[in-house]
């Protein structure tokens, strides 16, 4: 009786510590060229597994993810894990040119990370250039085994990724661009799960649709995977509940329309009607722009369709009347802040905001665009058609080294990167009024080092420069708590008085509002080089971009690992 009691014993611990430790999911990602055809326009795709967009990555909360990506194609290829925190493994975060040299043709890379203390939605995508416009899928992290959402069970649950479609080849747009220095041509279509539905051109037949019955609770995993825009999202005649941003559940609430910027994710309910309701329900994405230049001023379509309790003796569907929703206006700033500022943490004991609440180093930094001189004796079409598009961080717009920065940081190589990245504006000015005649900005490959553990406080000021814009700012490795944002120029004596320290909202990805300023807080308690950078893929190019480096800390769980064997080399 006693050696069967304690063989049981011993059975559940170990039951107890499999389902602690996690299980491993094994990944194979084929990088490869595939047709597609949108609006009668056929392109060959980049993909992974010639699937656009592409195939979900499912784990549990603690599990090991290893995902061996082959690259079939002739670019060179990353893929970030976009918001897994990566705690020691930088190595395994995917952006070219800062933790790894990109996988080069007919070369592969073995991606391992666990993931820790996370689960939600999040989604991965390629980091090198544009690639990303066709190379993203979902992560889906589900609660460890035994554990349950803090909301109801959904009946049943439905990924939607907001994308973008160009009919011609995003790598040669911002080649060109980049060339003459002017604005890049914008995309011919947003898409839902990769349609863009009914309202363009030779798209009819290509519109997502979504099959619900009535009465049911589903829960849909938005994603805005698309290049450049920030999107407005909404379902005709329904009401969502919004119960989760970036992976980090949230306090509920209730509305009819949302902003995401691509980069986020936000997990939402959605109660359909309790009966059969005789009609066809659009749900609809189009951008939020402030911007001064060209945006593809488009909507993308996909059907809510509600199946017939009966399935016949009733109208076809396509006699049942279509409702359309109501989105905000294009350029509605005062929406995306009264929408952003709902989001609250749950803060309660199981799910806590650990918020700093002291700051060690603080840190001003101003967001925008700038110019570049043209080269001698050339024109070039950027403002003025006198200078090139720029972008920058503190004024200084970020060079891509030729080597990585991790490999730089973790072998000691000089010469790749320095350490002087500027803690606040070298030359202070009236950030949101009347922008400087000099707009020119500074180049270089500049990083700020932190020790470990340092509780950081960032202030992010767009400014008007070449006009205010929205920056939906990511930071690799983190997620950070909002602790504040506001309109105009940041004041250093009020505007901390205003700080939620109780329940901000934890993120990965923060829209920096036009013509205003965010506030952030985090630990850096992850060693590493961690990329931050606008998530509008063409200010990224620009320069819009600059790098963390995370020192070690004392403990063994506080290093960061050394670098597999595999790791691409440039």
């Amino acid at each position: 009786m006693a050696a069967s009691h304690m063989l049981f014993c011993v059975w559940v611990l170990l039951l107890f510590m499999n389902n602690a430790a996690g299980e491993t999911r094994h990944y194979k990602f084929n990088v490869e060229y595939h047709n597609v055809t949108r609006l009668c326009h056929t392109r060959t795709v980049l993909t992974v597994n010639r699937k656009f967009p592409g195939p979900r990555l499912v784990a549990r909360e603690g599990d090991r993810v290893i995902v061996k990506v082959v690259n079939h194609i002739a670019n060179n290829v990353t893929i970030h894990w976009h918001g897994v925190r990566q705690l020691t493994t930088g190595w395994s975060d995917g952006p070219s040119y800062i933790t790894q040299c990109p996988i080069q043709t007919n070369q592969s890379y073995i991606y391992n990370f666990t993931i820790t203390g996370q689960r939600g939605t999040l989604w991965w995508h390629a980091h090198i250039s544009w690639l990303r416009v066709s190379i993203y899928g979902p992560i889906i992290i589900l609660p460890k085994r035994n554990e349950s959402y803090p909301f109801a069970k959904p009946d049943k649950e439905v990924t939607i990724m907001l994308g973008e479609w160009f009919n011609s080849d995003p790598e040669a747009i911002i080649s060109q661009a980049l060339q003459t220095g002017a604005g890049p041509n914008v995309s011919d279509a947003f898409t839902i799960n990769g349609y863009p539905g009914p309202l363009y051109n030779c798209s009819s037949k290509d519109t997502y649709k979504l099959k619900v019955k009535p009465g049911k609770t589903y829960l849909l995993r938005l994603i805005n995977a698309a290049l450049n825009d920030e999107l407005f999202f909404s379902i005709a005649n329904h009401t969502v509940t919004v119960v989760e941003g970036d992976a980090v559940y949230t306090k509920p609430f209730v509305t009819d329309k949302l902003v995401i910027t691509p980069g986020q994710t936000t997990n939402v309910l959605l109660k359909t009607k309790p009966e059969f309701p005789n009609a066809t329900f659009l749900m609809a994405a189009r951008p939020y722009f402030t911007g001064q230049g060209t945006f593809d001023n488009s909507t993308t379509v996909g059907i809510l369709e509600y199946e017939h309790p009966s399935h016949h003796n009733h109208k076809s569907s396509k006699n049942l009347t279509i409702i359309q929703p109501v989105l905000p206006p294009i350029n509605a700033t005062g929406f995306v802040a009264n929408f952003t500022g709902k989001f609250r943490s749950l803060g309660n004991a199981k799910y806590p905001a650990n918020v700093p609440k002291t700051v060690d180093k603080k840190f001003f930094f101003t967001v925008g665009l700038g110019t570049n001189p043209c080269l001698k004796n050339t024109t070039c079409q950027g403002p003025n058609n006198s200078s090139k598009f720029a972008a920058a961080v503190n004024n200084v717009s970020f060079q891509l080294p030729t080597i990585a920065i991790l490999q730089a940081h973790y072998f000691g190589q000089n010469g790749v990167y320095t350490t002087d990245f500027p803690t606040q504006p070298l030359i202070p000015f009236n950030y949101t009024g009347t922008a400087p005649n000099n707009t020119n900005v500074m180049n270089g490959t500049r990083a700020v080092v932190l020790p470990f553990n340092t509780s950081v406080e960032l202030v992010m000021q767009d400014t008007s420069i070449l006009g205010a814009e929205s920056h939906p700012l990511h930071l690799h490795g983190y997620n950070f708590f909002i602790v504040g944002q506001g309109f105009g120029n940041y004041d250093p004596n009020k505007d901390p008085l205003k700080f939620n320290l109780v329940d901000p909202m934890e993120r990965n990805t923060a829209g920096v509002p036009a013509g205003g300023w965010v506030a952030i807080r985090f630990f850096a308690d992850n060693p590493g080089a961690w990329f931050m950078h606008c998530h509008l893929d063409v200010h990224t190019s620009w320069g819009l971009r600059m790098t963390w480096i995370v020192l070690d800390g004392p403990g063994p769980n506080q290093k960061l690992q050394p670098p597999p064997s595999d790791l691409p080399q440039c």
